[in-house]
């Protein structure tokens, strides 16, 4: 049976890859960075293993014993307050240079596929509504996070180019699901309370990706033949306004969005005044994905509806509010 090594297996993605994988039977060896004392994270049947830093002197030959595909979840992720002094280079330590020590020694070992999961930050921070990001767009990183997720994406193509190594390389957009936590769980938060948002009349376009689309995507890059030295796109499928997201999040919620339709250009120009810029971009923005390439060379399709999607982040929402 094939020994799976999955990183970053007690942060989002990664616990949900590594309980779909035990779920299919896999066999897989979970890499975290300690093993804290909640356990919230621990799946039945997975066997872990903690690496107490992440960077360019981590020995992951322990991880690695016996593994045939490593899937790469672990990052330093996008955040929106900066504190670090030099934070290209913390960036760097985490998802580039630890990424390269990671492949190097996954060849020494044996690994045969390397899936990394970068980010559609790669391609930039916006499209407008006759275009989509695609995987054969130049890359236009524009902050630090997709600027590190690019040059690991770089590093590990002269690896495989030099050693053989398959790799399979997946950009996401925003990823939501069950315990999801940041700005998706504040909108939550507002729906279920009946905050009235100044969201009603906003026709952008932007792509998602749930959890358990994302994961299948993952796993389908396992064997597939045809997902070696690919880049991947992916999305839900269906691109939603700000406003209709929130009223497909208020349908899940039982409880009908209460949105005013404030002009995208006032409510712009308040974000502005406020020193909310950044806020405003992701809520009146444009961001589709194209991912066709990936539909086409691997057979997939999402295997959740955005609906159902939803369902499962309220569920879970109202469980643990």
């Amino acid at each position: 049976m094939t020994k799976i090594c999955v990183t970053g297996a007690s942060a989002f993605v990664g616990h949900a890859l590594c309980k779909a994988l035990a779920d299919r039977g896999l066999e897989v060896r979970g890499v975290l960075r300690s093993l804290n004392a909640s356990k919230s994270w621990i799946v039945a049947g997975i066997e872990y293993l903690s690496v107490t830093n992440i960077g360019a002197e981590t020995d992951w030959s322990a991880a690695l014993s016996g593994v045939e595909s490593v899937i790469h979840c672990a990052d330093r992720v996008h955040v929106m307050h900066e504190t670090e002094s030099d934070a290209l280079s913390a960036y760097r330590a985490v998802n580039v240079e630890s990424t390269r020590h990671l492949a190097e020694q996954a060849v020494a070992s044996g690994v045969r596929r390397f899936i990394f999961l970068s980010s559609i930050r790669v391609n930039g921070e916006q499209t407008d509504l006759r275009t989509s990001f695609t995987c054969d767009d130049n890359a236009i990183p524009e902050d630090l996070y997709g600027i590190s997720k690019w040059e690991a994406e770089g590093v590990l193509h002269e690896i495989a180019a030099r050693t053989g190594l398959e790799i399979a390389i997946i950009r996401s957009p925003l990823v939501y699901g069950p315990s999801v936590k940041g700005n998706f769980l504040s909108m939550l938060g507002w729906l279920k309370r009946g905050v009235p948002l100044p969201l009603g009349a906003i026709h952008n376009k932007r792509s998602l990706v749930g959890i358990n689309n994302l994961v299948d995507l993952i796993i389908t890059c396992i064997d597939h033949p045809a997902a070696a030295n690919q880049t991947f796109l992916v999305s839900d499928g269906e691109d939603l306004s700000t406003t209709e997201l929130l009223q497909r999040m208020g349908v899940a919620l039982g409880k009908p969005a209460r949105l005013l339709s404030v002009p995208a250009s006032m409510f712009q120009l308040g974000a502005k005044l406020l020193g909310k810029k950044d806020v405003a971009q992701r809520l009146l923005g444009n961001f589709q994905v194209d991912f066709s390439k990936t539909k086409e060379l691997l057979g997939w399709k999402p295997p959740v509806s955005v609906d159902e999607g939803l369902r499962q982040v309220v569920k879970c929402y109202l469980r643990h509010p």
